[in-house]
């Protein structure tokens, strides 16, 4: 064979080995490269969702105003399953269970705990000092321990004030107007609610200057009411005031039930109240401050801290008035009271 020839095979061998050498490095690489990137499918999974624990003392999972909860976290854009887990305890009206559920809730690692009253705001806050805690219908915080103050709650606590102190004299005032022959009112406080010794401090100052004058029963179970509006009768009381409380919510039906025995008018610190057949109340709407409870909520879990939130105040009030029990009991709703209702049951 021709020497030339010779060499050129040689040249053309060396390069068809150079050539399966460097494709059998690339397949190589790109087999190291397609092990330690994740798969496609793999990176398009969905984040775990977010999990929230809600203690409720008062209200009933099911109710109206629990419910503006979720329908809060949906209008934020959360979609239930998917992006929030809500965890709901209930404790009936039982304060003695509630420092039991927080500690559940604190164990399964929820990221925010929303609490419905001032027991279970402080049962939280002894249970956690990391877990953001925000209130959506706690009377005082302020008054009851719970913050220093509005504008800055510090630690891991916020939320909604329901400014009950400011509402106490304002609910005597209005017994005034619908009766206002009425010189005894009989208050039904809860000593186990934090804020209620505050609440019973600013009563007794408001009341002298309505002519009016104050017999207080202190209920610690429910045992206590039958004998409690037993007393108010004897002792000539003309009305009630029942300050509101998760305690009184929870036995809402009998309380209802007992004055109508007793014949006494009662004002009420919620509309459920009214509703279930008592008389009269004037409160906060609390549907909606669980409603907003679940933008507090949204921020925390977008990276908020909750000593960074200011704690709000209500913005709707509601006057409701049953015309039902008060035919029932002889009495005629001033006009000027029925012009002023958000609500009258007929």
């Amino acid at each position: 064979m021709c020497p030339a020839l010779v060499g050129l095979d040689k040249v053309m061998a060396r390069r068809i080995g150079l050539r399966a050498f460097a494709c059998r490095l690339a397949a190589l690489v790109a087999s190291i490269v397609g092990f330690s990137l994740p798969a496609a499918s793999d990176a398009q999974e969905p984040a775990l969702p977010r999990r929230v624990g809600v203690v409720l003392v008062g209200f009933s999972v099911e109710s109206k105003e629990a419910q503006a909860f979720p329908q809060g976290l949906r209008d934020a854009g959360y979609a239930a399953g998917r992006d929030v887990l809500i965890e709901w305890r209930y404790a009936n009206g039982d304060y003695t269970r509630v420092p039991e559920l927080v500690a559940d809730l604190v164990k399964s690692k929820v990221e925010v705990i929303v609490v419905d009253s001032g027991v279970a705001a402080r049962a939280a806050k002894r249970a956690t000092f990391s877990i953001p805690i925000v209130m959506a219908t706690v009377a005082d915080p302020v008054a009851s321990g719970l913050v220093a103050n509005l504008a800055r709650p510090g630690a891991n606590i916020t939320g909604l004030s329901l400014m009950t102190g400011e509402l106490g004299p304002k609910r005597l005032q209005l017994l005034k107007e619908v009766i206002p022959r009425v010189t005894r009112v009989a208050i039904l406080w809860d000593p186990a609610t934090p804020f209620h010794e505050r609440a019973v401090h600013d009563l007794k100052i408001a009341a002298p200057a309505m002519s009016i004058e104050l017999e207080f029963f202190a209920i610690n179970v429910p045992d206590d009411l039958p004998p409690a509006f037993s007393a108010a009768k004897r002792a000539h009381a003309q009305a009630a005031y029942v300050i509101e409380s998760a305690f009184f919510g929870a036995h809402r039906d009998q309380l209802v039930s007992l004055a109508a025995k007793a014949r006494l008018p009662v004002i009420y610190g919620e509309r459920e109240s009214v509703q279930a057949g008592g008389l009269i109340s004037y409160a906060a709407n609390f549907a909606d401050l669980f409603h907003r409870s679940a933008r507090y909520v949204d921020k925390i879990l977008k990276g908020a801290r909750p000593a960074d939130l200011p704690i709000e105040q209500p913005t709707q009030f509601q006057l409701v008035v049953n015309l039902r029990t008060a035919k029932a009991l002889g009495l005629t709703i001033p006009q000027s009271i029925l012009l002023r209702a958000d609500e009258v049951i007929r």
